[in-house]
């Protein structure tokens, strides 16, 4: 049995200690990460996206610039004041605080054409990844990829990054998708998984 999902009470603790905690606004390496999630989009617009994890709202800002709506969804308040800040007077941006996977936003079926899951996956149990797909796999229009960014260093979480991401990609293999994109860079992956319209599949990395 795998450990289990990290609290809430956790990621309140860690954002009201320090009003960054992963660096997530001031690293290299986030920078990178952010500019390579984009550009797996292929200068796409999207019509609504659904952001998981977005901590103090540094992709979430972005993510604005290429889609007519964004929901963000973090399961500590902390960090959602300091996105809320960051992303006043972007049009079309909301939040939600939820702990997934019980806290999935009330979205309808079939509302997000862009799904973004970045660096929170390893937060989770094996089950709770596999019930947080289930609910992606709802949200997802046909033809919307979900965006999977994992770091693959040494981890004290439930599960490593690579874990995560193949008990995420398995669950929507198992739903009818099938990967997309995959790539391993320094300290992190980047996946795609899409329906059969989308692109041929190509190999996940191990």
């Amino acid at each position: 049995m795998s450990p289990p999902s990290w609290s809430r009470t956790v990621f309140e603790r860690l954002h009201r200690r320090r009003p960054d905690p992963w660096g997530v606004g001031t690293r290299a390496y986030e920078h990178d990460k952010y500019r390579q999630t984009l550009a797996v989009l292929s200068g796409r617009h999207f019509s609504f996206a659904l952001e998981l994890g977005c901590s103090i709202g540094m992709m979430t800002a972005r993510l604005a610039r290429r889609c007519e709506r964004v929901m963000a969804v973090d399961v500590a308040e902390a960090a959602l004041e300091r996105a809320r800040r960051r992303c006043a007077g972007l049009d079309g941006v909301s939040f939600y605080r939820g702990q997934l996977p019980d806290g999935f936003p009330p979205l309808p079926a079939r509302a997000c054409d862009l799904i973004v899951v970045s660096e929170m996956l390893y937060f989770l149990s094996r089950h709770d990844i596999r019930r947080l797909a289930a609910h992606c796999l709802r949200v997802r229009q046909a033809g919307g990829p979900i965006v999977l960014a994992n770091w693959t260093g040494p981890t004290d979480t439930p599960c490593t990054g690579d874990e995560a991401a193949r008990h995420f990609i398995n669950a929507c293999r198992a739903g009818g998708l099938h990967v997309t994109h995959a790539r391993r860079y320094a300290r992190y992956r980047l996946d795609v998984v899409n329906g059969p319209d989308s692109a041929p599949p190509v190999a996940d990395p191990t």
